[in-house]
């Protein structure tokens, strides 16, 4: 049985702090094909985690993979909707993230109980914390190895901060280590946003796995709690 915790979004901030993640490359791992990799293990143990005050969608507006201007309020209203905050150098948590949900998706293709519409209803989208590199062009190629349907977003670094601020995510700009490694310091959560208030109301950290998402997408499509 897996269990779930309701925080207060005070509790959220509070703990981000310890929810960080440093990624560091070396040889530009970013400009390849990325890890192709997914977590299977069922049943973490550590899976949503359903907030009593949601999080207000963030005022967003940066550029999509395609050079346009993407407003994530106005376009991905009252649609369920996962936001996560990485880069395309990251050598591990970040495209280990991003595969477990395009799986993840891909498998509640399956699920009978939910109509086509709800399905094309998803949106997933990955905002960088690396913009000076992660170009839009950049980003385009990423995510075609991934899911090409993910909405990867790119601007000023200040305002990515800001929005990621907003939902408890702390992030770094990223900085040379003494071996000239880029690091990049962030938050690794995931944060899904209700069709029904538009409202951040789960969190996953990390360690939530393929099945994990698997089980609790076809209640956040619908705006139930998982």
């Amino acid at each position: 049985m897996r269990k779930k915790k309701t925080l207060t979004a005070a509790a959220l901030l509070a703990a981000a702090a310890f929810t960080l993640s440093a990624c560091g490359t070396g040889g530009g791992s970013g400009s390849g094909n990325p890890v192709a990799v997914v977590s299977a293990e069922p049943g973490s143990g550590k899976v949503g985690t359903v907030l009593d005050q949601p999080f207000a969608k963030p005022d967003l507006v940066l550029t999509d993979t395609h050079g346009k201007t993407y407003d994530l309020r106005a376009q991905t209203k009252d649609k369920p909707t996962l936001v996560y905050f990485g880069y395309t150098h990251c050598p591990d948590v970040c495209p280990l993230t991003m595969n477990n949900l395009a799986v993840a998706k891909k498998e509640m293709e399956k699920d009978k109980g939910l109509t086509q519409a709800q399905k094309d209803s998803l949106r997933i989208v990955f905002v960088t914390t690396d913009p000076e590199r992660d170009t839009s062009a950049a980003l385009g190629k990423w995510l075609q190895g991934i899911d090409p349907e993910i909405v990867g977003l790119t601007g000023k670094f200040s305002t990515v901060q800001a929005a990621a601020r907003s939902l408890g995510i702390s992030i770094e700009p990223p900085r040379k280590d003494k071996d000239g490694k880029i690091i990049s310091t962030h938050g690794t959560q995931v944060i899904a946003f209700s069709p029904k208030t538009n409202g951040g109301y789960v969190l996953y950290g990390q360690n939530a796995t393929v099945d994990d998402y698997t089980k609790d997408l076809p209640k956040i499509i619908k705006g139930e709690n998982p």
